[in-house]
């Protein structure tokens, strides 16, 4: 974004008067006009009478996916007229797990669970109990995210003999519906645990040589995935999942939700294997509970091993005492990405993958007030999250992709309080979704 306190509460100047064209709402409202031969392939999008991140009216230009200054010589001309509605750019979904959902299903009552093993049976009975395949609830629940803004998403799918690949496969499906719409990166997360469930690390291999992950994961090595006894060929799940990611070319993605030594000790052994085997940018770790607990001295030295391994974190602001403090974390050089995690499944009867709704829970849980601290919430789901998947960042510039909304408010900070309705969604200039709803 650009420096200076870009983000100003204020009213936009009264514009111009233009001729009517049609509402957003309208399925007519994008008009085309000829500017160049039946020849030329080549089509510009005008966003007309917009006010990117708040700021004064003026047009986004779009061609062949990416925003330019002006409409290039030769060139159709289509037009989509914004009202002088906000443009925002679109979010990244950063950790979210679409193939546990029950979105668009009927209730389910959840039962108690105690600890991880206690969830991790709920899931196989949830699994069983609804009637939808995979690949359509995550789909729903892929689209739906779409719809509200989201442009990219790291999705996990639950690799263990209870499911065997069938989750991979359910969000792979998924994925490649959505193609175009959303960019999806798919881990095979081994819920279960690799050393207390035996076959899941078959299962993980089978998943890495198929073709159809980008990431191999990992859970809790120490307080839920070990025999107790760190000595023991079985019992190292970082050298068998860090060993999968290296021979086939992957990522890592490991979920630490340990606290105080038994989560940092961990830690400090993925940053360190990272460097060892030159993974440099291709690990991160999920909620990382024993990093938000840490202040100080500590928290900076810990970032700063983080940074010189080049492992990200990504939390997912479930309460005040597990948000990472990322803003700090970024400013030691580490990335930090924000997601949804579960969506209305077994763990939690809520979530509904809006990414902007979660920067707005990042924001309540960080008791944020100061117009800066709701703007770098949004940042987070934006740009923490492009920046952890490898994505150019959408920042409305010239020369960043064409990948926005379209939303009702005065500035960037009331967006984040107000949430409003995505009445329009761009991606790669088009335009894929309008009042919350894939088109």
């Amino acid at each position: 974004m650009p420096s200076g306190r870009p983000f100003v509460c204020a009213r936009a100047a009264p514009e111009p008067r233009s001729p009517p064209v049609p509402s957003l709402s309208s399925p007519t409202s994008l008009s085309a006009t000829s500017a160049t031969s039946a020849a030329s392939p080549r089509t510009a999008t005008v966003f007309r009478r917009v006010r990117p991140l708040g700021g004064p009216v003026t047009d986004l230009v779009a061609v062949d996916g990416v925003l330019v200054d002006a409409v290039p010589d030769g060139t159709a001309v289509e037009v989509v007229d914004g009202g002088g509605r906000m443009a925002l750019p679109t979010l990244v979904d950063a950790h979210i797990h679409p193939d546990k959902t029950s979105w668009g299903e009927s209730w389910y009552s959840r039962r108690a669970a105690e600890g991880i093993a206690g969830f991790v049976a709920g899931d196989v009975e949830l699994s069983r109990a609804l009637p939808t395949p995979v690949g359509e609830r995550a789909y729903r629940l892929m689209a739906h995210a779409a719809a509200q803004g989201t442009r990219a998403m790291r999705a996990h799918a639950d690799v263990a003999p209870a499911f065997g690949l069938s989750g991979l496969a359910g969000i792979a499906e998924a994925r490649e519906r959505l193609r175009g719409i959303v960019d999806v990166e798919l881990v095979a997360f081994p819920q279960h645990g690799v050393v207390r469930e035996p076959g899941t690390l078959e299962l993980l291999a089978e998943a890495a040589e198929g073709g159809l992950i980008t990431h191999v994961g990992g859970i809790d090595p120490a307080g839920f995935d070990a025999t107790g006894d760190p000595k023991a060929a079985d019992g190292d799940q970082l050298g068998a999942v860090f060993g999968l990611a290296e021979r086939h070319g992957l990522g890592l993605d490991i979920h630490l939700h340990d606290r105080g030594e038994t989560g940092l000790v961990p830690l400090r052994d993925i940053a360190a294997r990272t460097k060892a085997l030159g993974l440099r940018g291709r690990v991160s770790v999920a909620h990382a509970f024993a990093v938000a607990q840490l202040s100080g001295r500590e928290l900076d030295e810990t970032a700063d091993l983080l940074a010189d391994a080049g492992v990200s974190l990504t939390t997912v602001a479930l309460s005040a005492v597990t948000i990472l403090p990322f803003r700090r974390l970024a400013e030691r050089g580490v990335r930090v990405g924000l997601g949804s995690d579960g969506v209305r499944d077994n763990w939690s009867p809520f979530g509904n993958a809006d990414m902007l709704h979660r920067a707005w829970l990042a924001g309540w849980a960080l008791d944020a007030r100061l117009d800066e601290d709701l703007e770098a919430c949004f940042e987070l789901a934006a740009h923490g999250g492009a920046e952890l998947l490898g994505l150019p960042r959408a920042d409305l510039r010239a020369g960043a992709p064409a990948d926005f909304m379209l939303v009702e408010g005065e500035c960037l900070p009331q967006a984040v309080v107000d949430l409003p309705r995505r009445e329009l969604v761009v991606r790669a200039g088009r335009v894929v979704a309008r009042d919350g709803a894939l088109v």
